[in-house]
C-alpha cells in the first residue's frame, strides 16, 4: 500500500515538473566501445557510474557485476580505442574500472537534444537502460537524434508530469503557502483554520472549502505520479 505524505513535506512552489522516461537504447550497431564490450559479455551487467567529456574523449567509471572480471579487464587494455584505462577495484563478483574512449554517437544524441546524462545507466548485452527526465521538446529532440543515428531504441515508461502551476488555483496556492508557513501543516498546529480564515478574511466554512479543493488537487496529482 502506497503512503501520502504530509502536506507540510511537499515543495510548495509553482515550478515546471519535466516528464520522465525510461528508455532502452541499443548501442552496439554503431561506435560504442562501451556497448560493444557489453556485447562480449552479454550475462555481465555495466553500470556508468560517471560520462564525463574531457579532451582526449569521454570519462566514464563504470561498475561490471560478473564472475570473469580479468576478461572484462583484458578486453579493454587491449582495446586500441581505449585511451587510458585503470582497475580501481576487483574482487570475485564485480569490477569498478575508470577509462577513457572516444565519444559515442550514443551520448552524443544526449548532447544533441540539450539533455543532461542522468547516471547511473545500466548496460547488458548493448541495450542501456536510463532514465531521462526533459521537458517535452527535447525528449522530442533526442528520439529524433537518436533514429538519424540509426540507434534503435525502445520507450519502456512514461511517467506524465504537470505543470505545477496549473495544479492549484492562485487562490489555492495562496491558501496551501500561507497555511504550511504559519504551521498549519506542523504537529503540533501552530495556527488554526480560524487564523487562516481571519488572514484571508473569509468565514471558516469557506475557509475549510478551499482547504479541502487544494488538498485534493495535491494528494490526486501525487498519487497519479508515484502509481
Amino acid at each position: 500500500m502506497k503512503l501520502v505524505p504530509c502536506l507540510s513535506t511537499l515543495t510548495i512552489d509553482r515550478r515546471t515538473i519535466m516528464p520522465r522516461v525510461r528508455l532502452r537504447v541499443d548501442g552496439a550497431p554503431v561506435d560504442d566501445r562501451l556497448a560493444d564490450a557489453s556485447t562480449e559479455f552479454p550475462d555481465a551487467e555495466f553500470r556508468v557510474l560517471a560520462a564525463l567529456p574531457v579532451d582526449t574523449g569521454l570519462l566514464d567509471v563504470v561498475e561490471v557485476t560478473t564472475p570473469d572480471g580479468d576478461d572484462v579487464v583484458q578486453c579493454f587494455e587491449n582495446a586500441p580505442e581505449v585511451r587510458s584505462f585503470e582497475v580501481i577495484h576487483a574482487d570475485s563478483e564485480r569490477i569498478l574500472i575508470r577509462f577513457v574512449i572516444p565519444v559515442s554517437e550514443t551520448y552524443n544524441a544526449l548532447v544533441a537534444a540539450g539533455i543532461v546524462p542522468q547516471q547511473p545507466v545500466s548496460l547488458r548485452d548493448g541495450w542501456y537502460v536510463a532514465e531521462v527526465t526533459a521537458s517535452h521538446e527535447r525528449l522530442s529532440a533526442y528520439t529524433e537524434e537518436l533514429a538519424a543515428a540509426d540507434l534503435p531504441y525502445r520507450v519502456a515508461s512514461v511517467t506524465q508530469a504537470h505543470d505545477s502551476s496549473e495544479l492549484l488555483t492562485d487562490r489555492q496556492w495562496e491558501f496551501v503557502t500561507e497555511a504550511v508557513e504559519r504551521g498549519f501543516y506542523d504537529t503540533p498546529r501552530n495556527c488554526t483554520l480560524t487564523e487562516l480564515a481571519g488572514e484571508f478574511d473569509i468565514n471558516v466554512s469557506a475557509m475549510s472549502r478551499l482547504r479541502h479543493r487544494a488538498e485534493s488537487r495535491i494528494v490526486t496529482a501525487f498519487v497519479a505520479e508515484t502509481a
